[in-house]
């Protein structure tokens, strides 16, 4: 029970004015106190959301360090319907590497008669390639050339043995870098565009014909030539992949030019 003091010496009115005046100056501090615990409630919240998109950034980073990336993913690469794998360049340095570092007598090379095509190389492993693999590889050599960019919907794509690959070039002529001489006879091959990308149950981003992601992948978008930038369709790939995929690494294997996405 509040119990209120008064001054003998004074009034009802002059000791009611005195409480009055302590009665408002404990309100502005009630009032200061409520402004202040708002402000700190605000910037406990802000700090906390801050907080929680770097623990979610972290745990995104942490889910995309923990992979370990194969060798061959450094490449444009895909798993065929049969199991083979198949690489292929990014550019002419890359081209250079998967044809003199990783192309073995058995495998087969995939290039096309465009310039700035990339060679792509069917992993043999020392076992037959069936032409369900050969078709596949075609499409993707097609698809990574500047067929996609420039809108055609097919190449003029061939296939040879490594052997029939090679620097060597007559007297006086240089072959720059990513660039083969190709010796012998060549198979022509149908071809057409073709690309679709999924996710592995590795977590792998897998670009290549759709027939081969199909055999992969539980997830997959299909593409086709179109306006969007690659930037934009990535999200939308990242989306139906679930959210927790690198965009960057989704970038990278799509080719050069604009898109459709055909299936979301």
């Amino acid at each position: 029970m509040a119990r209120l003091v008064l001054d003998l010496t004074k009034s009802i009115d002059e000791n009611a004015s005195v409480y009055f005046e302590k009665a408002k100056k404990i309100k502005k501090k009630i009032e200061g106190a409520e402004r202040a615990l708002t402000a700190n409630l605000k910037k406990f919240q802000e700090l906390q959301e801050k907080n929680e998109k770097l623990l979610l950034k972290h745990q995104k980073n942490e889910k995309f360090k923990e992979r370990k990336h194969e060798w061959y993913e450094k490449f444009r690469w895909f798993i065929s319907s049969e199991g083979f794998l198949v690489i292929g360049g990014r550019d002419a340095t890359s081209n250079e590497i998967v044809v003199k570092k990783h192309t073995e007598p058995n495998d087969i090379v995939f290039h096309t008669d465009l310039a700035g095509s990339p060679f792509f190389v069917v992993k043999s492993e020392n076992k037959h390639i069936g032409e369900k693999t050969k078709n596949e590889a075609a499409d993707a050599t097609c698809t990574f050339s500047r067929a996609w960019k420039l809108g055609l919907q097919t190449s003029s794509v061939f296939y040879v043995s490594p052997t029939q690959v090679s620097k060597k070039t007559k007297s006086g002529e240089y072959m720059g870098k990513g660039s083969f001489m190709i010796y012998g006879k060549t198979s022509y091959i149908d071809n057409k565009i073709n690309l679709a990308i999924g996710a592995t149950k590795a977590q792998q981003v897998m670009a290549g014909p759709l027939e081969a992601v199909q055999a992969n992948c539980e997830k997959y978008v299909i593409l086709e030539q179109g306006s969007e930038k690659a930037s934009a369709v990535a999200k939308k790939i990242n989306y139906k992949f679930g959210g927790n995929f690198d965009l960057d690494e989704i970038i990278r294997a799509l080719p050069s030019g604009g898109f459709m996405v055909k299936n979301l």
